[in-house]
């Protein structure tokens, strides 16, 4: 891996500082409901354009992960938040109070708890699905196994979502609790059991080849992934590990091509794009309703 790149961020990854009204009445929502969003936990670049249009990955189980991977700036520690048992009944009124027709619910790790959240997760979907009929519900989950996996799928999520983050040799960026193996675990439990659309993510950028990007394609693949979004790994603070390189615009439209040829149905690949950035209209295009994207943007 290179020492890291050095200089001013290209043109393509400016973007807006978050502000306006949209911004602080999302603050406000959340602050009132005693919910988190990964927008701000992981210092996400999309959130001044998201909390604008009052889009928001809802982030559950406190905001204190169990799990210390190098290139993540949520606080880490060896064990979590008590457990907030109003939680999915306010995430479910935040998805009302916000009128969304879809939503994504992520969490940190808390291998601290004997399930480690899985029922707290489920408990999340229901009420949200309870509450909000209709309503589509995408999950980014941890590294849940067998025994966990089945207690979130039986809350029936539209999709379930999980992040190899990156290639096979870089897995050590990880906490050393995950790996790509647990990983591919998990997509292929849920692909197995076929009620929700299987997805991931890999952060481009870390000093990875275009060889293994592809490797960690098929391999996805293999587990039957359908949805791949594909992005730029920035370095949310000095902290964590530098930026290995600058992937051009070009390449994530080179990757998303290769991607299709390799049989996912929806991907988006763009410098800004994150797990859950157009989230909803990757949905559509594997329901046929809609298109691929190789290009930012969100909605509801």
């Amino acid at each position: 891996m290179s020492e890291g790149v050095t200089g001013r961020k290209p043109a393509w990854l400016k973007v807006t500082i978050p502000a306006g009204e949209g911004c602080r009445s999302m603050g406000e929502l959340l602050r009132r409901r005693g919910l988190h969003t990964v927008c701000e936990g992981a210092r996400c670049p999309n959130r001044g354009e998201c909390w604008a249009s009052k889009t928001a990955t809802f982030m559950v189980l406190g905001a204190i992960c169990t799990r210390g991977c190098r290139f993540c700036a949520v606080e880490a520690a060896q064990r979590g938040e008590p457990v907030n048992a109003a939680e999915p009944a306010e995430l479910a009124e935040a998805v009302a109070e916000l009128g969304l027709a879809y939503a994504v619910v992520t969490s940190v790790d808390r291998d601290d708890l004997a399930d480690r959240g899985a029922g707290h997760f489920a408990a999340c979907i229901r009420a949200i699905k309870e509450r909000n009929p209709g309503v589509l519900v995408e999950v980014l989950i941890p590294d849940y196994g067998r025994g966990e996996i089945e207690t979130v799928l039986d809350a029936r999520p539209d999709v379930l979502a999980h992040n190899i983050e990156t290639v096979a040799r870089l897995q050590v960026l990880r906490d050393r609790r995950a790996s790509l193996e647990k990983s591919l675990v998990t997509l292929s439990l849920a692909a197995a059991d076929g009620r929700a659309v299987v997805k991931s993510s890999i952060m481009l950028g870390l000093g990875e080849t275009e060889a293994e990007v592809l490797e960690a394609m098929d391999a996805l693949r293999r587990a039957g992934c359908t949805s791949l979004v594909l992005g730029q790994y920035l370095r949310p603070t000095p902290v964590e590990v530098e930026v290995a390189e600058y992937v051009t615009p070009e390449a994530f439209a080179r990757y998303a091509r290769l991607a299709r040829e390799k049989g996912f149905v929806s991907v988006v690949s763009a410098p800004l794009a994150r797990t859950s950035y157009h989230a909803r209209q990757g949905f559509e295009s594997i329901a046929g309703r809609g298109a691929d994207s190789g290009a930012g943007g969100g909605s509801p």
